[in-house]
């Protein structure tokens, strides 16, 4: 591995938020997943839950196949494979993440009022029944994107897009980024998985 490579490398691991993750429940198309995380590798989520317990497990992506994948995207996102929901959040909750989903309801809040500077795991259901009224009981809050035309619906790889972008915005403003926020353990994990491992 070139120094540039390994400074680029670096560079990226030190800019991972370990403070957001995103959730999928139930997502049907593959490519809607592979669109999602590589929006989430662009503003350096490291963190991303796959739960599938009302459909079978997606091939490309099931946990015998590990964490990582010849595409891009996959060799640089840490996932998080369940098929047991309790399991899922259960793992959520010991990491700490106050739980939002994507859900329209009396309670729901605009996309823009929601603090990303808080640890928040974002939470995006099927393509057509949303996020599972089990699901919900567990979230701890609720939100939509806002719209002002006829289509009130988004495809799920816009609305993780534009919801994944505010959380960037937030998190740059409040100088999440101008230092390593990753734990040393971690770091290490990270960086023997990426082949920068010290001497």
């Amino acid at each position: 591995m070139t120094s540039e490579r390994k400074d680029k490398l670096t560079r990226v691991l030190n800019h991972r938020q370990t403070d957001i993750a995103v959730v999928f429940e139930n997502v049907e198309d593959p490519h809607n997943i592979s669109a999602v995380l590589r929006t989430c590798e662009s503003v350096g989520i490291q963190d991303v839950y796959i739960l599938n317990h009302t459909i079978p497990p997606h091939p490309k992506f099931g946990k015998e196949l590990g964490t990582r994948s010849s595409s891009s995207a996959w060799k640089w996102v840490s996932i998080h494979y369940f098929e047991n929901l309790q399991e899922c959040i259960s793992s959520l909750k010991n990491e700490n993440f106050t739980l939002m989903a994507t859900h329209l309801s009396a309670a729901a809040v605009d996309l823009y009022e929601i603090d990303f500077t808080q640890k928040i795991a974002l939470i995006f259901g099927n393509e057509r029944k949303g996020v599972t009224e089990e699901m919900l009981q567990h979230c701890d809050g609720n939100f939509i994107v806002p719209q002002v035309g006829i289509i009130q619906s988004l495809n799920i790889s816009v609305a993780c897009a534009i919801s994944i972008y505010e959380a960037f915005r937030q998190k740059r403003l409040a100088g999440h980024y101008e230092k390593t926020r990753l734990q040393n353990e971690r770091l290490v994990e990270l960086k023997n998985e990426w082949g920068l491992k010290e001497d």
